[in-house]
């Protein structure tokens, strides 16, 4: 059955229209990675007790640059999914936005723009520019894109939840927008195949989806771009990664050493964590 917080998030995400307004006290938190100390090979809760509680918390990313760092959440006084913003300023890190989502935040690889869906905003001096669309060519009443991935080289990876969860890639050609093309049984098997992250060079793809042979719900995927240009078979990213519950939403810290993703803990009571786990799972999985 499909996880309870993807088919939340996908409502409330189509629901936000407004910005969010609801305070969230967190403690001082001082030096790299939110303060926390990484993980090694074997995922773990990433900042518990502050980012990760018993509530629904998703989509932890750094922004390029790792001095900014934004997560979403729902529940108390957040009615409907919030993006909570957080920057780094003399080594210590302080919440300087919030927002009601509009679409799964994820960063051009520049830090240039801030992609939310089918929309996007572009850095403002030490801020947001207002959301505006991608055009025509993505904002289709027949699809439903959650979280769209940019690589250095202009592609665009997304998912399409109208189409039977399934991943859609359009390339820059000569400078020119392609039209999204959905990508071969390599990505799109299984159910519920979603929530793409393009690596900046393109050398690989991360995904989560339910398939055979899986450990439980969704686990995370990653194929690996061939010399020739196609993908390579997707590989489960194991039980360092996956567990028996519903793991989705991976990203790689700009920095490249970290993966986050999240975790359903809790399905009966709504409870998503955010997780990381080091990027040398990638190395690990590369074939030889």
């Amino acid at each position: 059955m499909k996880s309870a917080f993807a088919f939340i998030g996908l409502v409330f995400s189509a629901l936000a229209t407004t910005s969010g307004s609801h305070a969230r006290d967190f403690p001082v938190l001082e030096g790299p990675y939110m303060g926390q100390t990484p993980p090694g090979m074997t995922a773990e809760v990433f900042a518990p007790g502050i980012f990760s509680t018993e509530a629904w918390e998703l989509e932890g990313v750094f922004a390029p640059g790792m001095h900014e760092f934004y997560f979403t959440t729902k529940g108390g006084n957040y009615t409907r999914p919030t993006v909570i913003g957080f920057r780094q300023e003399n080594n210590i890190w302080k919440k300087y936005i919030e927002f009601t989502r509009n679409g799964e935040v994820a960063f051009s690889p520049d830090g240039k723009r801030m992609h939310m869906a089918e929309g996007y905003k572009e850095r403002v001096g030490s801020g947001w520019s207002e959301r505006k669309s991608l055009g025509p060519m993505f904002e289709r009443e027949d699809w439903g894109i959650m979280r769209l991935s940019a690589s250095a080289r202009g592609a665009y990876v997304f998912d399409d939840y109208k189409s039977g969860d399934v991943i859609r890639i359009s390339t820059l050609k000569d400078g020119t927008r392609q039209e999204p093309k959905k990508m071969g049984p390599v990505v799109n098997t299984g159910k519920w195949t979603a929530h793409p992250f393009i690596a900046p060079d393109e050398s690989y793809l991360i995904w989560d989806s339910e398939r055979e042979g899986g450990f439980g719900e969704s686990d995370l995927y990653i194929s690996f771009r061939q010399k020739d240009g196609s993908w390579g078979p997707a590989i489960n990213m194991g039980d360092k990664v996956n567990s028996d519950k519903w793991d989705a939403y991976a990203s790689v810290t700009p920095d490249g050493k970290y993966i986050l993703f999240n975790r359903g803990v809790d399905t009966e009571n709504d409870n998503v964590d955010i997780y990381w786990v080091s990027a040398n799972i990638i190395d690990e999985l590369r074939p030889k």
